[in-house]
């Protein structure tokens, strides 16, 4: 298995907007970015994910780009990123940003040019198509956001698509132009010295010609077989590699909704010239009651067939991104763990051991390294996410659903959960701005922030450091191989890493219980590397208390 530096990294995302507010105006910017890299710094994180930080009208929080070489009015200019680049290197942190180019927003000048006529010379970078009649669209697929996947445009008498918002219509990735021009913007960002890409619906760029209806799934029919890993994906990217990405020492991981870990192999192989992993859903996107949403926890047999699943699987093989949130997803403890009072620190700790232990990069997201927990919203215009606003439209108002029934899933689900401001003090706002917010702060951000949690050391933020620098003490962490034990257990997630100096033992209770545990033989009286609670491990019939959890090593 080959050795690199972003097998051995520990990365951070950032969601700008939410981070730190450098002027008052209650949104987070890049010179909020720069005046915390020293916190980073002594997490002991290797690498800083920024979620997109491009010109945008901001239909999508930044996902929706108006221009690829410029900054968000709102975050900045290019010098503040060229400040915070140059401030991250001297430290030595490297900056990731996010690629998005299934997509453009519909003000990118490359839209706005598509759109004015039928023969212009860029009508071809986007995806058109004549309706089925005067009334309908050419076929029943329905947008992640909710709602068609096709807009009229009047200008024209014709349908673009759009698989996400209105607002975000899809490039045409079969215009070889279309190409062109995405590598020579990849290729301008990595000549200012970034350090790779994470690379948004990767999976989706290309798409079959032909676009009949899709099989129907709750309000629309399905896109997913004929624009997800579609019959050009692997050629495009290796394209991208060749004309990018081997040019560079970087990182690349692509997001990839529907990959299955064969898939995986082909993406993301040792030998496969495409990215260097990719981020895979099985674990977070499993149905819900309506759709995505539900407000029940994945039962711990399912979670540990999908996560040993993909341990097993790609060893060797492919490499794997390790991840229990981020900016689409609810915090990492309100979802898997337990945020209640009592529990929570301890909870999030066994999350982080669990997670951290496994072979891969680990991603850690923006306050998941203090615990921060799910907001408590209190009615519908408390969301501010373009996904969470159409689904109670389409759920409660449309399809009748009633608000008490959908309320507590939208609560569990909402991307929302994650992009409440970073917690740093018991000030007003968290510390996060002096102004008003974009979004609420968390209103335990008094108990909970990093201020209390630096100063603390046996805070959730210290468990995180400690984890961090064990990774870089023991390659067995980084490179050992899997082995699940208590396949059946419903408490508690056992396995071993092993390597040919070290083996490691994992142990964490999912639970709230007390449960009994049998520590082998091989490890028995073996030293402790970490434990969340002041437990010794000498005896071979142990009590794990709730949540509790520990690594021991038989070297």
């Amino acid at each position: 298995m080959k050795q690199t530096w972003w097998k051995e990294a520990v990365i951070y995302q950032i969601y700008p907007r939410s981070f730190m507010d450098s002027n008052g105006d209650g949104i987070g910017d890049l010179k909020g970015i720069t005046s915390r890299l020293d916190y980073l710094k002594y997490l002991g994180v290797d690498v800083i994910w920024l979620s997109p930080i491009y010109k945008s009208p901001n239909d999508d929080n930044g996902y929706d780009i108006s221009d690829y070489q410029a900054i968000m009015d709102e975050f900045g200019t290019m010098e503040d990123f060229d400040e915070l680049l140059h401030e991250a290197h001297q430290r030595g942190l490297r900056i990731v940003m996010d690629l998005v180019v299934n997509h453009t927003s519909d003000e990118h000048k490359w839209f706005m040019e598509s759109k004015s006529s039928a023969d212009n010379d860029y009508r071809d970078y986007y995806i058109w198509r004549e309706g089925k009649d005067d009334t309908q669209p050419p076929n029943n697929w329905g947008s992640c956001f909710g709602g068609p996947a096709w807009q009229y445009d009047e200008t024209t008498k014709m349908y673009y698509l759009h698989l996400f918002s209105k607002k975000q219509p899809d490039l045409n990735w079969d215009n070889p132009k279309v190409r062109k021009n995405v590598f020579d913007m990849m290729t301008w960002w990595c000549d200012k010295g970034i350090d790779g890409f994470r690379m948004d619906v990767i999976s989706m760029i290309s798409k079959t010609k032909e676009m009949p209806d899709g099989k129907v799934t709750g309000f629309y029919g399905d896109y997913s077989p004929y624009c997800v890993h579609g019959p050009n994906i692997h050629r495009y990217l290796r394209e991208m590699n060749e004309k990018v990405l081997s040019k560079y020492d970087i990182m690349t991981v692509g997001e990839t909704p529907g990959v299955t870990t064969e898939l995986a192999k082909q993406y993301a192989g040792e030998d496969t010239k495409e990215l260097n992993m990719v981020f895979q859903f099985e674990l977070v996107d499993t149905p819900g009651k309506y759709g995505k949403w539900t407000d029940e926890k994945l039962p711990l047999t399912e979670l540990k067939k999908i996560m040993s699943r993909w341990q097993t699987e790609l060893y060797g093989e492919a490499w794997n991104s390790l991840f229990w949130d981020n900016h689409d997803q609810p915090r990492a403890v309100s979802r898997f763990g337990n945020d209640t009072p009592k529990y929570r620190e301890v909870s999030a700790k066994m999350l982080a051991t669990c997670l951290h232990m496994m072979q891969g990069t680990p991603y850690i997201y923006q306050g998941e390294e203090l615990g921060m927990t799910n907001y408590p919203f209190e009615k519908p215009s408390d969301f501010r996410d373009i996904e969470s606003i159409n689904a109670y439209s389409e759920w409660c108002e449309s399809a009748g659903v009633s608000h008490e029934d959908f309320w507590p899933c939208l609560l569990f689900r909402s991307r929302d959960n994650a992009r409440t401001p970073m917690q740093w003090d018991d000030s007003e706002e968290a510390g996060f701005t002096a102004g008003t917010p974009w979004i609420a702060v968390n209103p335990n951000y008094k108990e909970i922030n990093a201020k209390e949690e630096t100063a603390n050391p046996d805070s959730v933020f210290h468990y995180y450091k400690k984890l961090i620098a064990l990774r870089k003490l023991h390659p067995v962490i980084v490179y050992g191989k899997y082995e699940l034990l208590l396949e059946d257990s419903k408490e508690l997630y056992v396995y071993t890493r092993t390597s040919d100096k070290e083996k490691l033992l994992v142990v964490c209770n999912f639970s709230e219980q007390n449960t009994s545990f049998t520590i082998p033989e091989e490890f028995i009286g073996s030293p402790c590397l970490i434990s969340n609670m002041e437990n010794t491990y000498n005896d071979a019939d142990i009590i794990l208390k709730p949540y509790e959890s520990f690594v021991l090593s038989n070297e």
